[in-house]
């Protein structure tokens, strides 16, 4: 993906586009995001996680929500501190301890130790794509159900407007059907 055709998916500054462009093609590459329907959501939805690629961090208050990471335990964070430690990160916001330690894992980086490795491109790129992996992705955009791979991402429907406003630019600028969204979306 060049930095125009990103920048024209997010409708985001160029110089933006060409920090981003060349990890997140080989996260995409390495991840099989590799057809215009693929490419166009997994777009959509790393841009409203990042806003639009500006933020590989959780912005920190500690908000009401982000209180409740300390001790979870289907987050793993079980030590004191695990809470803000282990906010969410990288372009798919990973978060908690326990998600850290797979994601981690899989991409043979030292999470755990080192949390902080995922607000760099490179690894926010392939941490994206590795949950998008993980998650079946791939397939739900083969059919675009952009829906269910809200969904899967963020638990909920949450800005859900924003990332289909954000799938139909990507859909548009990586020459997706035009005849879909007059028959399939609802």
């Amino acid at each position: 993906m060049t930095p125009l055709e990103l920048a024209a998916c997010l409708s985001a500054p160029v110089a933006r586009a060409q920090v981003w462009a060349d990890p997140l093609s080989a996260a995409m590459a390495l991840y099989a995001i590799d057809s215009p329907k693929r490419q166009a959501a997994f777009i959509a939805q790393v841009g409203h996680e990042s806003g639009r690629l500006v933020y590989v961090r959780e912005l920190w208050g500690p908000t009401p929500t982000q209180e409740r990471y300390e001790g979870r335990d289907d987050l793993g964070n079980t030590q004191p501190g695990d809470g803000r430690r282990f906010m969410g990160r990288g372009l798919i916001q990973v978060t908690g301890r326990v998600n850290y330690q797979t994601c981690g894992d899989a991409l043979g980086l030292d999470l755990i130790g080192q949390p902080d490795l995922l607000e760099q491109p490179g690894n926010a790129s392939l941490s994206a794509a590795w949950f998008w992996n993980t998650h079946g992705c791939n397939e739900l955009a083969d059919i675009m159900d952009f829906e269910t791979i809200t969904r899967h991402i963020n638990g909920g429907l949450n800005g859900f407007d924003d990332r289909v406003t954000l799938w139909k630019m990507a859909c548009t600028a990586l020459g997706v059907g035009d005849g879909y969204w007059s028959t399939s979306w609802h």
